[in-house]
C-alpha cells in the first residue's frame, strides 16, 4: 500500500496512438512530507502520516509547530494517515508524484460537492406526480409506511442533506505521471470540486494489475510551424530589402560621380 495527497485541478482528455479518446482528471501533486512514522512496537500498527500545503506559524498551535519540528519542516495545513504501507519511510522524507507509475490501478478518495437540503426527486431520483390542474401530488415524498407498524420504516427515502460526503472511486488507471510538472493524469472522474483535496492510494482489489497506455504527446504544433515559416519569410524579405537598398545607394553614388566628372 502506498499513497499521496493532491489537489483536483480539473478534467481534460488525451488520445492514444490508436486514436482512442480517454477522459482524464488532472491531479496536482505537490511534494508530500512524512510527518510521522508509526510502527507496531510504538503504536500497535504500521502507518505513515503525510502533510501537504504549508501553514503559517502564527496561525498554528504550539502542538502543531512541535510536531512539524520533529520532521524538520514547517506546519502543514492538511494531514492524512495511510495504514499498512509497503517499504521503509523516514521522518521528514519527501514524496513526489513519481512514487506511482503509468498503468497502475489506484483508488481515489475525495469529498463530493455539497448540494444542501434537497427533495426526493433530486436526492433519490424519484418520479414526480402529474402536473395537471386537478392533481394535488407533484413533488412530495409519497407514502410514509404501512398500517401494521404505524411508523416510518428505516431506510425510507426522504428529503435531507445531499452531498459533502467522503467517496472513493475504485480501480482508476493512471495514464501519465509527470514529476517535473507535479501532476498525475487519472482515467475517469474523481469526486470533489476543483482545487479540492484528494487521496490517491494503491487499489485494494486490483493492486497488481498494470497496463500502460501509450498516449500522444504534442511537443510541436501546427501553430508553431506556421510561426516559424512566417519568421523565415519575414527574414528573407528583410534581406531582399537590404540588398535593394545597398544597390540603390551604389547606383546613386555612381551617378553623382559621373555628373561631377562631366562638369569638370
Amino acid at each position: 500500500m502506498k499513497g499521496i495527497l493532491g489537489r483536483k485541478a480539473g478534467m481534460t482528455q488525451v488520445f492514444t496512438k490508436d486514436g482512442v479518446l480517454i477522459p482524464v482528471t488532472v491531479i496536482e501533486v505537490t511534494p508530500n512530507v512524512v510527518m510521522q512514522v508509526k510502527t507496531t512496537a510504538t503504536d500497535g500498527y504500521n502507518a505513515i502520516q503525510l502533510g501537504v500545503v504549508d501553514k503559517k506559524e502564527k496561525n498554528s498551535s504550539k502542538q502543531e509547530i512541535g510536531h512539524a519540528k520533529k520532521a524538520n519542516t514547517t506546519p502543514k495545513r492538511f494531514l492524512k494517515e495511510i495504514r499498512n504501507v509497503d517499504g521503509e519511510y523516514t521522518l521528514g522524507q519527501t514524496l513526489t508524484a513519481d512514487i506511482f507509475e503509468a498503468g497502475e490501478i489506484v483508488d481515489v478518495t475525495g469529498t463530493s460537492k455539497g448540494k444542501g437540503f434537497q427533495g426526493v426527486i433530486k436526492r433519490h431520483n424519484q418520479n414526480r406526480g402529474p402536473m395537471g390542474h386537478g392533481s394535488q401530488y407533484h413533488r412530495r415524498p409519497g407514502s410514509m409506511g404501512t398500517m401494521l407498524p404505524k411508523r416510518v420504516l428505516k431506510g425510507k427515502n426522504l428529503p435531507g442533506h445531499m452531498g459533502n460526503e467522503t467517496i472513493t472511486i475504485q480501480n482508476l488507471q493512471i495514464i501519465e505521471v509527470d514529476a517535473k510538472e507535479n501532476y498525475i493524469l487519472v482515467s475517469g472522474n474523481v469526486p470533489g470540486a476543483k482545487n479540492s483535496l484528494v487521496l490517491i492510494k494503491t487499489a485494494i482489489k486490483n493492486s497488481g494489475k498494470k497496463n500502460q497506455i501509450d498516449i500522444l504527446t504534442y511537443e510541436e504544433t501546427v501553430v508553431d510551424e506556421v510561426v516559424e515559416e512566417k519568421n523565415e519569410v519575414t527574414s528573407e524579405s528583410s534581406e531582399v530589402e537590404n540588398q535593394v537598398e545597398e544597390t540603390t545607394e551604389t547606383t546613386n553614388e555612381e551617378s553623382v560621380a559621373e555628373t561631377a566628372s562631366e562638369e569638370n
